[in-house]
């Protein structure tokens, strides 16, 4: 009977849990989808869609018709105001699907006094502000493992309540990879994480979502606390995922094998990365998230550009 007891209590201490981490995230995501769209307006200057001929159904413009072509795209009405034949072309309608991830897993929850938001937040809202300026630049966008691609003008609510509600499901617990899903061909993929996992799991996550030759983008953050290792002193290291703590008496000592450290693990994922034709954007959280997006958006573009530009050729 006591086993019993002790488990209904385990099981509503987990349910008190997830429920409080949903309502934390509910508090917090007003703020955050305020920032995402002012960010996303303030990069979005400039953002246009790869207009050329082909089968769609937007008009795009009349041209001359040219001798040898097929008559089927000629336009008999605008024809008959002039002395020349003219053809009426349609857009070719480009949109891609783009997939983004966004780690939510206790280690994004860390804050220092040098950075700006955590990097949960950050990472939220640099998401958030990605779906918005992918929409309005044509392309459909989806929340990995939460909702299908879309193209709806309100994506970054849509984004915030997926979030939401799966938080609240009993049980929850954000994982520090996404999913195991092979993306189709011509796809795009937008990872934001930490990516403090071990590289190995990292590149084999890449491999599966790119087996079938979709594209990606690995954004890491990082607080400017965990880049420069300020500490001295008796120093007491917690793991936010697990109980794991450590000690030590001058931390300085440890500053320069912990940087090392840090590089070649960095090292390491962006190998993975462009193993796989995938970039690698670091950004840390004492910078301005519209930095981040900024050049997010020009790495997406190029990408997209050459591969709009194997179809079209």
């Amino acid at each position: 009977m006591s086993d019993v007891r002790l488990l209904d209590s385990s099981e509503r201490q987990v349910s008190s849990a997830t429920e409080g981490a949903a309502l934390d995230l509910a508090a917090r995501l007003p703020s955050l989808i305020v920032a995402a769209r002012e960010i996303a307006s303030s990069v979005m200057h400039g953002v246009h869609g790869r207009r050329v001929a082909g089968s769609g159904e937007t008009f795009w413009q009349f041209r001359p018709f040219v001798a040898g072509e097929s008559t089927a795209g000629i336009d008999w009405r605008r024809s008959a105001r002039d002395d020349r034949i003219y053809v009426r072309e349609r857009e070719w309608e480009a949109a891609h699907t783009v997939w983004v991830w966004i780690d939510r897993s206790p280690s994004m929850g860390f804050v220092s006094k040098l950075a700006l938001q955590s990097k949960l937040d950050r990472a939220l809202v640099l998401g958030l502000a990605a779906a918005d300026l992918l929409v309005n630049g044509g392309e459909r966008v989806g929340l990995m493992g939460l909702t299908r691609p879309m193209a709806a003008r309100g994506i970054i609510a849509r984004f915030a309540e997926a979030m939401v509600a799966e938080a609240r499901a009993p049980g929850f617990v954000p994982a520090e990879l996404p999913a195991s899903m092979t993306l189709p061909p011509r796809t795009q993929a937008i990872l934001i994480s930490d990516f403090l996992s071990d590289p190995a799991d990292i590149a084999e996550k890449i491999g599966v979502l790119s087996a079938r030759g979709a594209r990606g983008h690995l954004v890491m953050i990082a607080d400017p606390v965990e880049e420069t290792f300020p500490f001295a002193g008796h120093t007491e290291f917690v793991d936010v995922d697990s109980d794991a703590r450590l000690r030590v008496g001058q931390a300085e000592t440890f500053r320069s094998d912990y940087i090392s450290r840090l590089a070649a693990h960095r090292d390491a994922v962006m190998t993975a990365a462009r193993r796989r034709g995938w970039s690698f954007l670091p950004h840390r959280t004492d910078r301005p998230a519209s930095e981040a997006l900024l050049a997010l958006r020009m790495r997406f573009e190029a990408d997209l550009d050459g591969q709009f530009a194997r179809v079209a050729g």
